[in-house]
């Protein structure tokens, strides 16, 4: 069986864009989470750990919160305008957040932040999956490789920004600027022979409340959002704290120490986007349960490797690669889960489907970096690190029941 050729449009572009600036937004404070510490009273070598976790935990408050309203937005706005504005409260929050004057300030520009975020991770994958119905399960994770490119550029853009000697605020200034100015590739309207669908006149506040009691009631939905919220909580404490671990645990400077988040962005591009050109929707279950089972290791070793038991020669790469591989492990849970809950819940609306399990998912990744945060304060990141592989085995238990042994019961009693 040939593959049909990707093809990709403006709006495609867009949501690359959208991916991009989401994962400059999320993850430069974690970048620079160390140097922000200290300059806001709360140093994470000294008890400032949950704090630094509690941050996200605020951040992940809002993307509930817009992610409950997002399908209302969505149908009144639609989700072009919807994605446009989205941007402009990330950027808007970021922006503001450069301008901190201590620790409770960063709160009230977080939720701004989170807002947009909330928004962009509700809408983002359907209006993907709007523009190639055909195929979702290849552009969608396209797509969401572009989460990875950023947090590349973060580390790029950060990492040099700071051997200028440039301070956190001007950074986060200038991130939260570049985002404002990326809203407009979706508020600047396409030719309207070629834009893609407004659809404006969705759903109301009733039909919205009715859709989500339907997908409430399937036992399956709620088996695919337990799964969400663990490999959430892998991808995203993983993702958060790779920076601070290696600046922490080995002792470097803060370059080298973004090098380490890059690894992990650089593991899950290549898994994302390998997973995007060559998956079949049939590939979705093994690919879950077999990227899992084989990233429970990697993040051990991860946990257990510290200075002085390998030569430094040897020590980094090792790190790295480590690093590079629990990228990969990690990068196909967020997409690929909610691909396959789409796929094998044709009943229900798609775009609330989307909707409804980002806002089950998106608690893991606060829970879990808090969770991490206070047990780093207890026993060191590296204890911290093994929350990552329970998540992992979390995640492959939920996978495999409801892949294997429910499914299985399912076409038995259908067949019966």
């Amino acid at each position: 069986m040939t593959r049909n050729a990707l093809r990709f449009g403006r709006y495609d572009y867009a949501a690359f864009s959208a991916s991009v600036c989401f994962a400059l937004c999320s993850l430069s404070i974690p970048l620079m989470i160390v140097e922000i510490g200290e300059t806001l009273e709360f140093p994470l070598d000294r008890g400032g750990m949950a704090a630094g976790g509690m941050l996200h935990l605020f951040r992940s408050a809002a993307m509930v919160a817009a992610l409950l309203l997002c399908g209302s937005i969505a149908g009144r706005f639609g989700k072009r305008l919807s994605m446009g504005g989205c941007l402009l409260f990330m950027g808007a929050g970021t922006l503001l957040c450069s301008l901190a004057s201590g620790y409770w300030m960063l709160i009230p520009c977080l939720l701004v932040a989170g807002f947009g975020e909330g928004i962009c991770e509700g809408i983002a994958t359907p209006f993907v999956q709007d523009l190639h119905p055909d195929a979702p399960e290849r552009y969608v994770n396209i797509a969401h490789s572009f989460w990875s490119i950023g947090i590349g550029l973060v580390v790029i853009v950060v990492g040099g920004l700071w051997t200028l000697g440039t301070g956190w605020r001007t950074i986060l200034g200038g991130i939260g600027l570049v985002t404002l100015f990326a809203s407009a590739s979706f508020l600047w309207r396409e030719n309207p022979r070629k834009k893609y669908p407004e659809r404006c006149s969705g759903p109301g506040f009733r039909e919205i409340v009715r859709q989500t009691a339907a997908i409430v009631r399937v036992p399956r939905f709620w088996l695919c959002s337990l799964a969400m919220f663990f490999g959430a909580g892998a991808e995203f404490g993983l993702t958060f704290w790779s920076a601070a671990y290696v600046q922490l645990n080995f002792h470097t400077g803060a370059w080298v120490a973004g090098l380490g988040t890059g690894a992990v962005a650089f593991g899950m591009f290549l898994g994302r986007s390998g997973f995007g050109f060559f998956a079949r929707p049939n590939d979705i279950r093994y690919v879950l349960l077999g990227s899992a089972l084989c990233t429970i290791p990697v993040t051990l070793l991860l946990a257990f490797l510290r200075p002085g038991v390998m030569p430094p020669a040897l020590g980094f790469p090792l790190l790295f690669l480590l690093l590079i591989f629990s990228g990969i492990g990690v990068s196909t849970f967020w997409p690929s889960v909610q691909v396959y809950g789409v796929t094998t819940m044709p009943e229900l609306d798609s775009t609330m489907l989307y909707i409804c399990f980002s806002a089950l998912g998106i608690p893991g990744c606060g829970i879990f970096t808090l969770l991490m945060g206070v047990i780093g304060d207890c026993y060191g990141l590296r204890g911290g690190i093994l929350v990552i592989p329970v998540c992992l085995a979390l995640f492959a238990v939920v996978i495999y029941l409801e892949c294997w042994v429910l499914a299985g019961r399912r076409k038995l009693s259908g067949a019966a």
